[in-house]
């Protein structure tokens, strides 16, 4: 059965940083999309961030040199390093996957692929 679970949320000061990991089980990722959403209060969900099966990385334009998506093949899965953060960062983010690059453009889609049960990101003033 495949199951992602996201890590490393919490509450931070704005101008910290936060790193969120995304382990797989029940299949392997190396071939995979992955990609984070995150959704804020009264917001829809929104891309994050993307990598492809050769590291190629993708950003939402406002968070590029802030935000860094990597691969983790030891534990299966994906990390999004996170700095200088503020509270407009706010919010619950999810992790997916699936070789299909689909996945990573359609945030609402949760029937599409495998996702996580998501992450809180709290970032204070």
């Amino acid at each position: 059965q495949v199951h992602l679970v996201e890590s490393g949320g919490g509450s931070v000061q704005s101008g910290g940083s936060l790193r969120l990991s995304c382990a797989a089980s029940g299949f392997t990722v190396s071939d995979d999309y992955w990609c984070w959403f995150r959704q804020a209060p009264g917001k829809e969900r929104e891309g994050v961030a993307a990598i492809d099966s050769d590291s190629k990385t993708r950003y939402a334009d406002s968070l590029k040199g802030r935000f860094t998506i990597s691969r983790d093949n030891v534990k299966n899965g994906v990390n999004l390093q996170m700095d200088s953060l503020k509270p407009e960062d706010t919010g619950m983010y999810y992790c997916a996957a699936d070789p299909n690059l689909f996945v990573c453009t359609q945030p609402m889609r949760t029937d599409f692929g495998a996702w996580g049960q998501g992450t809180q990101v709290t970032v204070s003033s």
